[in-house]
Formats: structure tokens, sequence, C-alpha cells
């Protein structure tokens, strides 16, 4: 009889312990299963406990990551505590790739547990139960994406001691916890090298492992295209990442750090990656091997980059937008009879032109590198502004050699190399031109030699950068220097002016060629804004001229002069300077930005009333499938003229934001998400209802049957 007293004492105690158990209440809502649940059976005062929210995700569909990645939106959790309660926010779990047409987003399929922390205050009273509330919002996507939400609710006991584990769910949520992305001693580094951001990691958790399946999760959404694949390069210590760099790379301030998880098979890292040189041990970053030149070589040192570059600068003269320029110093030379003594110093003053820029364009590439800005030759092209001006630089030039204008022989290096007169400075400022226009070329050997100069501290780069600069200015100066080549120069004569003439038209060339470059910079707007300022540089040259040919006669000229001046101000402002110009976004080939009105009920009456057709997108900013189809299939040139020859009109109902109206709307053609795409005819009548997958032709030929009358 003595252990029936036992057994009772026991479960007395147990129940001092343990007077209940944690519950929650599941909610279906639409396509997935949400619930809160406890990794224990009860909370002590001042205890911190593991709670998580539970989603069973109806299959095909899908949820998301804290970075959704190109579109979507993560899982919220807004909770609603007692006096003195706390919770944190998520434990993400490793997220997989879903990828969309053109995109890749980051997210969950099947059941998914998020876990959090929850502590108690030291004042809960142990022996009654504590219930915690919370409102969860879901983005659940499949081939159209649905807001969902549930208002969930979990009982606690509040115990004198820590409860045990949950039977059911402590075991799995301690899972989820252990296996969740945390940071374990990493070190990373990043660098941009071209179009591909470097990301190396090393550490003790790599080694040994197969690093095949490693991918970077990024918890930033702009900082890496996430469509883009991720090679892969290992390391005795580590891998390298070459991954395609995402919007933040694209302002004047790129990022000082990237965060985020690296996934490997098995195993998941949080990392945080500091712009810089890589850690020892990983690959893919550091000097890159030469490419295999004539002598077979695998590698370069300081000397061998420096024949390569000197070889590179000599082939550089034969580049064709470098060529103009020498033609035309080297008719200057002509001009002048190949006089000795002028032609050694016009040689000399060229080559310090030469030299000295090839010079300053090291020490910016530099500064910029040193700033952590990626930056290589050419990299002064990447500008639009400088491209802008130097198209007008090359104009003025062009229209100097037609005639239009003449400028004085300190300027001729500038742009009139042919003047009649020779000068120092204007020798010096035709190396100068001579160096910007060849910064797009690049000639045989230059590759190895300034790939190799552009990882290499200030001293080894700048002496590359003079070898190359050596080579490019040694033609001209030997010419200067060799008598015997001097005097095969051909004599002054008529033929000069002529072939003065015949220079203005790779000039003009190059100004068609740097406009292309800026409208692939900034797209088409470009256009009109630089020929328009082309224009007034071209009547200011012309009234310059005008002054001039007065002057001749001894006539007034400040008048002309002073209207020059200001037009030639005018046109450099207007279409270089202000305002900036912006960097236009990729595009997708054939792509058209549609002229489309915000949808309103009342409007699309009227527009029924008028008889026009009409094309309704119910859409959202976070719907995957809206994004692809906006890219592929609207946002085009074929739809765009299907809008037109119809007489039709483009309503966006925008569903980014909650709106019960057009909530009401779906529900009433059988919809309880986005994307709807309507095509209400021209002759009245129900709307087709096209795929939620479109294509553009598949909207072409909607619009075009919704503009003739049945």
């Amino acid at each position: 009889m003595r252990f029936l007293p036992g057994v009772l004492g026991a479960l007395a105690m147990c129940g001092a312990i343990l007077p209940g158990a944690a519950s929650a209440q599941p909610v279906n809502t639409g396509h997935l299963t949400a619930e809160l649940v406890s990794a224990v059976q009860g909370v002590a005062p001042g205890q911190t406990i593991q709670v998580a929210l539970r989603q069973d995700i109806q299959k095909d569909w899908h949820t998301y990551w804290r970075n959704a990645g190109d579109s979507g939106e993560a899982t919220q959790i807004a909770w609603t505590l007692p006096t003195g309660w706390s919770a944190s926010g998520f434990t993400w779990p490793t997220p997989h790739r879903i990828p969309f047409g053109p995109l890749v987003n980051y997210g969950y399929e099947g059941e998914v547990l998020l876990p959090m922390t929850v502590t108690a205050p030291a004042g809960a009273t142990p022996g009654g139960t504590v219930t915690l509330r919370a409102k969860a919002t879901f983005l659940v996507c499949a081939d159209i994406c649905i807001p969902e939400e549930a208002t969930l609710a979990l009982a606690l006991p509040v115990t004198a001691q820590p409860a045990p584990a949950d039977p059911r769910w402590g075991a799995r949520i301690e899972r989820a916890v252990a296996e969740a992305p945390k940071p374990a001693g990493l070190v990373a580094a990043f660098e941009r090298s071209g179009e591909v951001l470097k990301l190396a990691v090393t550490g003790a958790p790599l080694k040994g492992r197969d690093l095949a399946g490693a991918y970077f999760f990024p918890f930033s959404g702009t900082v890496i295209d996430h469509a883009k694949p991720q090679a892969i390069e290992r390391g005795p210590e580590g891998l390298t990442l070459s991954i395609a760099p995402g919007y933040d790379f694209q302002s004047p301030t790129p990022p000082t750090e990237v965060a985020g998880v690296l996934a490997l098979d098995g195993a998941a890292y949080e990392v945080t990656a500091v712009a810089g040189p890589p850690p020892a041990g990983a690959a893919g970053l550091g000097p890159p091997p030469a490419r295999a030149g004539p002598g077979g070589g695998v590698s370069l040192g300081l000397i061998s980059a420096a024949v390569f570059a000197f070889a590179g600068g000599l082939i550089l003269n034969l580049m064709p937008c470098v060529f103009p320029v020498l033609a035309m110093k080297a008719a200057s030379l002509a001009g002048h009879g190949g006089a000795g003594g002028d032609a050694r110093r016009q040689g000399l003053a060229f080559g310090a032109g030469v030299v000295a820029s090839f010079l300053a364009l090291a020490g910016g590439l530099i500064a910029l590198r040193a700033a952590g800005l990626e930056a290589g030759w050419g990299f002064q092209l990447q500008d639009p502004t400088v491209v802008a001006v130097l198209a007008l630089i090359m104009l003025a030039v062009a229209l100097n050699l037609s005639g239009v204008f003449e400028i004085g022989a300190s300027f001729q290096g500038v742009g009139s190399g042919l003047a009649a007169r020779g000068g120092l400075s204007g020798a010096f400022f035709t190396g100068v031109l001579a160096v910007v226009v060849a910064a797009p070329c690049t000639a045989p050997f230059m590759g190895p030699a300034m790939g190799w100069a552009m990882v290499q501290p200030p001293v080894a780069a700048l002496t590359v950068f003079l070898a190359l600069a050596l080579g490019f200015a040694l033609p001209f100066v030997a010419l200067a220097f060799i008598p015997g080549l001097v005097e095969r120069l051909p004599r002054p004569g008529p033929w000069m002016d002529v072939f003065r003439k015949a220079l203005a038209f790779p000039m003009y060339a190059a100004v068609v060629w740097l406009v292309w470059v800026l409208t692939v910079q900034v797209g088409p707007d470009a256009v009109p804004r630089i020929l328009g300022a082309g224009v007034v540089l071209a009547l200011a040259g012309w009234l310059y001229g005008a002054a001039q040919r007065r002057a001749i006669v001894g006539g007034r000229t400040l008048g002309l002069s002073g209207a020059a001046v200001a037009l030639a101000v005018a046109a450099v402002a207007g279409g270089a300077v202000w305002p900036t110009y912006a960097v236009a976004t990729d595009g997708i080939s054939g792509s058209a930005e549609l002229d489309d009105e915000a949808y309103t009920p009342e409007r699309l009456a009227a527009l029924r009333a008028e008889g026009r057709p009409v094309l309704v997108n119910y859409t959202a900013a976070w719907c995957v499938s809206c994004q692809v189809n906006d890219r592929v299939a609207l946002s085009t040139r074929g739809v765009a003229e299907a809008l037109d020859r119809n007489n039709a009109v483009y309503l966006k109902a925008d569903w980014t934001r909650r709106d019960a109206g057009i909530a009401a709307e779906l529900a009433s053609f059988g919809r309880a998400g986005v994307p709807l795409y309507l095509v209400y005819g021209a002759d009245g009548g129900d709307p087709a209802i096209l795929p939620a997958i479109l294509t553009e032709g598949l909207v072409v030929k909607a619009l075009d049957a919704a503009g003739k009358p049945s």
C-alpha cells in the first residue's frame, strides 16, 4: 500500500511542475497551414525558450526567405505579447533557389520551421497559462502569387521549473536551430573584377569539404544578380565564387561589406565579406596569369609586363581610334618642311604629352582602386559625362579640320594639328588627345600587361604604364629625330589642305561612335540632348570662323567672338554637364516602356463607353510571375505597337498594397491572387481572360482581336 501514496505524490509533484501542455490551433490560410509550436511544454519565470512558426505549404507552392531574390516578399510576424514578455525575429533556415523564367528567388517548399526565442519576465507567476499571440503574413506563390495571413495563438503553462521538451516539436525545433546558418569564424573578402564580383572565403569549416555545390545567398536583395550562375574556384583553404554584381555596385558609393549565407552540401554558414584583397588560401583572386604570348610564357613579372606594355604601345599607334590624330601631327611636321630643330622639339613635346597623360591615367586608376572602386583601362569612358564632353571635343576638332574655323598655334594639338605654324604646346596637347582617344583601344600584348599591372603595387603599375607610354610615343618621336624619315615626308603644298579636310571625316566618325557609346550607357534619351548640343557647338564654331574672317579685313569681332564663346559653353554645359546623365538600367532586347494609367472602375467604365479596347493588368511588385510577364511579354515594342494601332489603353491595377476593391474584383473572376490579365473589346461584352503565363504574341493577338468589331 505504500506504493500508491508514492505514485500519487509523484503525480502531484508533476502537476505542480506542469499544470498543462502547450497548445495551439493551426490556421489554414488557403495555400498553407500555419501554427506556432513550442520546443518545450512550458516556460519558467525568466526563461528563454524556442518557439517556431510552422508552415506546411501546399504542393507546388512556396514562401520566401529573408531576401526573396528577384521578386517576392519574406514571411513576417507581428507579436502581441503580455507585458514583460519579448520575442526575437526568425532564425532563418537555409533557403533554396526557385527559378521562374528569367528570375531566381529564394524560399521554401513543403514544411518549414522558422524558430524564434521567447523570453518570459522574471515576475511571471507559475501555475497559470500565458497566451502568446501573433499575426503572420505570407506571400505564397506558384504560377500566381497570393498574400495570405494568419492570426495565431500559443498557450503555454507557466511552470516553477524549466519544463521538459515537447515530444512532438522539441527535437525538430532544436534541429532547425542547430542546422540554421551561423557565423563559424570564416574569413571573407570581395573584389570587383570587370563585370564579376569575386567573393573569396576561407576557414577551417571549409577544409576537406566537397565545395562543388557552394552557393552564396546574400542578405541584401540588390547586391548581386540572383539569376546569374555562381562559378566556383577551389583553393587550398577555401573557395572563390564569381558572381554577377547587382544594382548596389552601380552606385557611386558601392558596398564596403557583403553579408549573407554560404551554403554547401550539408552545411551553411553566415559570412561577412569586406572589400579588399582575398584571404590567404582562397582561389581566383590576385595577379592573374598572363595569356600565352608568342614565347609561350604563362606568367608575368615586372620586366616581362613592361616589355609587353611597350610592344602594345607601339601597336596602339595603328588602331583606328588613334591613327587620325597621329596623321594630323605628321602632316604638321611636313607642313614645316621637316625643319630639324623644330621637328625634334615637337617630337619631344608630343612624347611628354603622351607620358604625362598615361601616368595621369595610371594615377587615377590607382586612386580609384585604393578607394575600393573597380576601374580598368579606359575607365574614364565609363562616365557618360566624360563621353559626352569627348564627343563635343571631337566634333570641334572635325569642324576645325573642315575649315569652319581656325585656332591658334597654342591649341593645334587639340584639334588642328595642321595649322600653318608650329607650337610646342600644340604638340604636347596632341599627345594628350592621342592618349584620350586611345583609351577605348587595346592592342595585342596590352591585355596581359594591363591585367598584371592592375593588381600590383603603385610603383610596379606606374612602371608598366610608363613602358606603354614610351612605346606609344616612340614612332612619332623617332619620326621627328631621324633626319632621313623627316626628309621623306611630302613637301608642303596644296595637298595639305585636301588631306586636312579628309582627316575631318574620321573625327566625325569618332563623334558617331561616342554618341553610340552614350546611348548604350544612358539610353536613347541621350540622343536629342547630345545632338542638340552638337548643333549649338557647330553654330559657335561657325560664328567664331566668321569673326576670324572679319578680323582679316579689319572688322569688329567682339560680338561674334563673345556669342561663339557663350554658345560653346552652353553646348558643353547643356549637352554634357547639367543635368548629369543617369546610367540606364539593363533591359531586354526589344523592350519598350508602355504608357499606362492607374486602374479605377470609373476609368475602365469611361473607356468602355468610348468604345476603346482596354488591357487591364492586375499586378503587384512582389509577384514573381507578374514581373516575369512584364519583362518578357508586356514591356515590348510589339505590345506597344499593338496598343497604338488598336487605339487601346493599358490600365494597371496595382495590388502591391492591400486593396479590398481589387481583391473583390479578382474574386469575381474566380481568382484569389495576381496576376490576372483582362482584355476588353471595342464592342463591349465580357473581357477575354489571358493565361497567367504570357507571351508577347499572345498579348498582341488579344489586342488585335479586341480592336476589331465583331
